[in-house]
C-alpha cells in the first residue's frame, strides 16, 4: 500500500511555483489536483489543490488550455456571470472544453466555490455534473468530490439535485466519502458527509453508500482510522452506535464492532493501525470503543496466553542450553601440530554420541529443540508472505528484528542438526549463535509489560539506528589507526610489545582501545617509536572523547523521542501481540468478543456494550 500518487491514503509531493516563488507541501495523494502552472492560488478553504509544474505532468494534456488561455475557464474561475452567459450564447463556445489537465469549467467553478457560475454551467450543460477529470492526475476526479472538499454545501446540493451520482467511484475506487476522510477541515467534512448521506437514495439490494470499498479494500471508516482522523472517526462511530437506555447521566450504548475487530477479518481496523507507519493512526486506539475492545481482548485472553507462551519459551531455551552444555565430546587423541593450539576435547562422531543413558536423555532434549525450531519456522513464514518482508522485519510495533532473530535461531538449530548427523566438525559455530539469539529473543516478551515494552523499542531503534550509523564511523577510524599502529610497530620486536605484531592483531587491539577495554600498550623497559605517542594521543581524543560521547548523545536523543510516545507505543504493541495470538490460536481457545446483535434485533453484527 506504499508508493506512488495512485495510493489513496498516501502523501504526494506537490510543488507550487508562481512568479518565481517555490514552496513544498505534503498533501494527501488522493486529493492531488493540477490546473498546470497557470493556476492562481486557490482559496484558503480549499488548500489541497496546488499547481504541479513538473514537466512530466505538463505533457499529459498538451492539447489542453491553461485557464488564462480559455475564456470559459477564466470566467468560471473569476465567477464572471456575464462573460459565461455571453459564451453560452455563442455558438463557437464549447462547454465541454478541457483545461491543461482535463478539467472542465464546472470543475473550476466548484474548485473556487463559485455557486452562480456552477448554476449557469449546469443549466447550459447538465451532463457536466458527472464528467471526471480526464488526465492521469488524481483528485477525486469527479466534480462532486471537488465541491465536497471545498466545503460548499450549496454546490454539493446543486450537483446532487442535477443528477450527480453519490456512489460513483474514481479510477482508484474512491468515492466522495473516501475523499472527505482526508480533509484538514474535519468539522466541514463531517457536515458534508452527513449531507451526502441524507441525499442518497438507496435502491433495493444496495448497501450503505459509505460502505463502498476502494481498490485497496478500505471503506471510508477504515481510511479515517488509518489516516488518524479522530474527528471523523468519532463522528462515524457515533452514527453506528445504538443507545439502549438512558437514566440521568447514565447511558447504555451498543457500539458496532464491524470493521474494527480483528476476529475473522484479515484487514480489520486494528491490524491496519498497527501496520501503518503513521503515528496519527495510533491515536484511534484511545477512542471508544477501540480502547475498550483492546483492553477486553488483552486482559481476558491476550495477557494469559502471552505469559504462558513466555513460560514455555523460557523452558524451551533452558532445555536447549542444557543440550549444548552436555553435548557429546571426547578427549583429543592426536598430537598438537601448533604450539598455539589449546584444544583438549573434540566433537564425538554420530555413532559415539548416543550410547549411554545420559546420551538418551540429551537426545530427548535435542528432539524437543529441533521440533521447536521447525514449529517456529512454520509459524513465522506465513506471516512473512502476509505482511511482506520489509514491513514484517522493519516495523518495531510488529516485532521487527525479533522476527529475524527467531528465524535465524531456528535455522541455526537445523544447521546444527545437519552437522551432527553428518559428523561434520564445527557445530559449535551455529550452536553458539543459536544460544545468543535464542536468549536475546526473550526480550520480545517484555512487550507484555507496560514498564518494559517501550524499552524494547528503544533498544531496537538504538541498535538499528544510532549504533548502525556509529559503526560505520567506528570502522573507518579503527581501520585508519590500526593500519598506522601496524606500520609503526612493523620493525619492532613482537616479544617486547606484541599487540600489533600482525595486521589482524592490530585491528583487534585497536578495536579494544576504541572501546577502552584495554589501556594503551606500553613497555617501559624499551624505547617506543616516536610516532606511537603522537598517533595514540590523536586516537584517544577522537575515539574516547569525541566519538563515544557522540554515541551517548545520539542514544539520549532516541530515548527522549521514544519516551514521549511510550504509552501509545505500548498500546500498539499490545494490539499487535493480541492479533498475533488471535491468528495463531484455535478459535475454540479465543472466542469472538462482543455481544451478538440478534439479542437486540440488530442482525448478526457484534457489538460492545
Amino acid at each position: 500500500m506504499e508508493g506512488g500518487l495512485k495510493k489513496p491514503h498516501q502523501r504526494a509531493l506537490i510543488v507550487l511555483k508562481q512568479e518565481g516563488i517555490g514552496c513544498q507541501e505534503s498533501v494527501p495523494g488522493c486529493l492531488q489536483f493540477s490546473l498546470s502552472s497557470c493556476l492562481e492560488p486557490v482559496p484558503t478553504a480549499f488548500p489541497h489543490f496546488r499547481a504541479f509544474v513538473g514537466t512530466e505532468f505538463r505533457e499529459l494534456h498538451e492539447s489542453g488550455l491553461r485557464i488564462w488561455e480559455s475564456p470559459l475557464l477564466l470566467a468560471a474561475k473569476e465567477n464572471d456571470l456575464s462573460a459565461i452567459q455571453k459564451l453560452i450564447a455563442s455558438h463557437t463556445c464549447d462547454l465541454h472544453e478541457r483545461g491543461a489537465v482535463g478539467e472542465t469549467a464546472l470543475h473550476v467553478a466548484a474548485l473556487y466555490n463559485n455557486l452562480e457560475a456552477a448554476q449557469l454551467l449546469i443549466n447550459a450543460a447538465p451532463e457536466l455534473v458527472n464528467e471526471p477529470v480526464t488526465s492521469e492526475l488524481y483528485a477525486g476526479e469527479h466534480i462532486l468530490s471537488f465541491a465536497a472538499c471545498s466545503g460548499s454545501e450549496a454546490i454539493v446540493q446543486l450537483l446532487i439535485e442535477n443528477g450527480a451520482k453519490i456512489r460513483v467511484q474514481d479510477s482508484l475506487g474512491n468515492s466522495v466519502f473516501h475523499i472527505l476522510t482526508l480533509q484538514p477541515n474535519k468539522a466541514s467534512a463531517c457536515q458534508i458527509y452527513d449531507l451526502l448521506l441524507c441525499y442518497d437514495k438507496k435502491e433495493k439490494g444496495q448497501g450503505d453508500p459509505d460502505a463502498v470499498l476502494n481498490y485497496e479494500g478500505f471503506t471510508p471508516f477504515k481510511l479515517a482510522g488509518v489516516e488518524g482522523n479522530t474527528v471523523l472517526f468519532n463522528h462515524l462511530m457515533q452514527r453506528r452506535k445504538h443507545v439502549l437506555w438512558t437514566f440521568g447521566s447514565l447511558t447504555s450504548t451498543l457500539y458496532d464492532l464491524t470493521e474494527i475487530d480483528s476476529w475473522g477479518d484479515d484487514q480489520s481496523l486494528l491490524e491496519l493501525i498497527v501496520t501503518t507507519k503513521k503515528r496519527e493512526a495510533r491515536r484511534i486506539l484511545d477512542l471508544t470503543p477501540v480502547n475498550e475492545l483492546v483492553s477486553l481482548k488483552w486482559n481476558k485472553y491476550g495477557r494469559p496466553y502471552f505469559c504462558i507462551l513466555a513460560l514455555f519459551y523460557v523452558l524451551y531455551m533452558i532445555c536447549f542450553t542444557m543440550c549444548c552444555v552436555y553435548r557429546p565430546l571426547k578427549e583429543r587423541s592426536f598430537n598438537k601440530t601448533n604450539e598455539r593450539d589449546n584444544t583438549i576435547y573434540v566433537q564425538k562422531l554420530l555413532q559415539e554420541s548416543y550410547i549411554t543413558s545420559e546420551d538418551n536423555h540429551r537426545l530427548v532434549g535435542e528432539l524437543i529443540t529441533v521440533v521447536g525450531a521447525i514449529v517456529i519456522l512454520i509459524l513465522e513464514i506465513p506471516d512473512i508472505f502476509r505482511f511482506g518482508i520489509t514491513k514484517y522485519f522493519g516495523q518495531t510495533i510488529l516485532g521487527g528484528p525479533f522476527h529475524a532473530i527467531i528465524i535465524v535461531y531456528a535455522c541455526m538449530i537445523l544447521l546444527t542438526m545437519v552437522m551432527r548427523l553428518t559428523s561434520t566438525n564445527g557445530e559449535v559455530v551455529p550452536m553458539s549463535l543459536a544460544l545468543v539469539l535464542g536468549w536475546c529473543n526473550i526480550m520480545y516478551f517484555a512487550r507484555g509489560f507496560q514498564m518494559l515494552g517501550p524499552f524494547t523499542i528503544m533498544i531496537q531503534k538504538m541498535i538499528f539506528g544510532d549504533l548502525l550509523r556509529f559503526c560505520w564511523l567506528m570502522a573507518v577510524v579503527i581501520l585508519g589507526f590500526a593500519s598506522a599502529f601496524y606500520i609503526i610497530f612493523q620493525t619492532e620486536d613482537p616479544d617486547e610489545l606484541g599487540h600489533f605484531y600482525s595486521y589482524p592483531m592490530a585491528l583487534y587491539s585497536t578495536f579494544q582501545l576504541f572501546l577502552t577495554i584495554i589501556d594503551g600498550p606500553a613497555n617501559y623497559e624499551v624505547d617506543l617509536p616516536f610516532m606511537y605517542g603522537i598517533t595514540y594521543s590523536a586516537f584517544a581524543i577522537i575515539a574516547a572523547l569525541l566519538m563515544l560521547n557522540l554515541l551517548i548523545a545520539m542514544m539520549g536523543d532516541t530515548h527522549w523521542r521514544v519516551a514521549h510516545e511510550r504509552d501509545e507505543l505500548w498500546r500498539a504493541q499490545v494490539v499487535s501481540t493480541t492479533i498475533m495470538l488471535e491468528r495463531k490460536l484455535p478459535q475454540c481457545l479465543w472466542p469472538r468478543s462482543g455481544i451478538c446483535g440478534k439479542e437486540y434485533g440488530l442482525g448478526n453484527q457484534r457489538y460492545l456494550r
